[in-house]
């Protein structure tokens, strides 16, 4: 393999090549992939696909998936064995490395629903692994190109990972957000259903209504619809149009120093957050990754809610 590396005014380039061609590697590598992207490369052993579900069944998963991907179950693998916490760095290394993904693979992510590709992208970048794609559109975009699934589970051979560095900058926890309420430099954004934002419901329209103690919304926060972010096939609309949304709620602006956004389970939020973080390129954008079912549970904290 041949390495050529070049100092531009922008950023760091890498060329280099290898049986797939030439390649161009950037310091700043954007995120969001597409279907075509991820169709090339699916024979490309240093790009690994994972397709994180919402089931722990992953019945979606066995009925077919992209070749080559894996399936992790969110809580199973994102979370903590024990603890209400996320998984260490130290744990989302020894979970890749069960797949034989190393720091040198590309990850590309994909969610079932969507959002819970997003989500693993964002704990996987808190744990310190930061080569990590989403695929724009998920499995529903895959499919409705007609590229083709398989029932084929992949074996792959574990390794050893060494854990990243912890980098938690994005994360917002519950006494940082009490002590800064009505903070002028920070706006909140709630992008649940109307009915959770208004109080009518503590859970997604559709379901049972569980998870948490009381309906309603952090005092002062502003409401923006995550799916309005998504065109039908899970496909984020377009980077002006994300602008006009999120300007509309006024988060695009000099003035705004901080964002910070919630739901529920901080699922529908990562979405909202790489759309403002990696799509159009704000800065200082966090989540709350209590969410609801974390400050609408606590005795004593404040609530705001439309139904009295």
């Amino acid at each position: 393999m041949w390495l050529f590396i070049c100092y531009g005014d922008a950023s760091i380039r890498v060329f280099y090549l290898h049986k797939y061609g030439w390649s161009l590697m950037r310091k700043h590598t954007q995120m969001l992939v597409n279907c075509a992207w991820l169709g090339e490369r699916l024979e490309d052993p240093r790009v690994r696909v994972i397709e994180v579900s919402s089931d722990v069944n992953g019945t979606a998963y066995h009925q077919g998936h992209i070749s080559g991907a894996s399936f992790w179950f969110w809580k199973d693998t994102l979370w903590h064995a024990s603890d209400r916490e996320f998984a260490t760095p130290s744990e989302m290394a020894l979970h890749l490395g069960m797949l034989g993904i190393s720091q040198e693979s590309t990850i590309v992510l994909y969610g079932d629903p969507v959002q819970y590709g997003t989500y693993a992208l964002w704990v996987l970048t808190m744990a310190g692994f930061q080569n990590v794609r989403l695929l724009d559109g998920s499995r529903t975009r895959w499919v409705s190109e007609g590229r083709p699934m398989t029932k084929e589970i992949p074996v792959f051979k574990a390794i050893h990972n060494p854990a990243g560095r912890a980098d938690i900058s994005s994360r917002v926890g519950r006494d940082d957000l009490r002590n800064k309420l009505g903070d002028p430099d920070r706006i909140l954004l709630d992008v649940r259903s109307i009915e959770e934002y208004r109080g009518e419901r503590v859970s997604p329209p559709g379901g049972f209504d569980h998870g948490a103690e009381r309906p309603g919304r952090v005092p002062g926060a502003i409401h923006l619809f995550y799916r309005d972010l998504l065109n039908e096939d899970d496909t984020f609309i377009s980077k002006e149009q994300l602008k006009e949304k999120f300007s509309g709620k006024g988060l695009v602006s000099d003035s705004v120093n901080e964002v910070v956004t919630y739901c529920r389970l901080s699922h529908r939020a990562t979405l909202a957050w790489f759309a403002m973080s990696h799509l159009l390129g704000l800065e200082d954008v966090k989540i709350y990754d209590g969410s609801w079912t974390e400050w609408g549970s606590i005795v004593g904290f404040p609530v705001e809610r439309d139904i009295k």
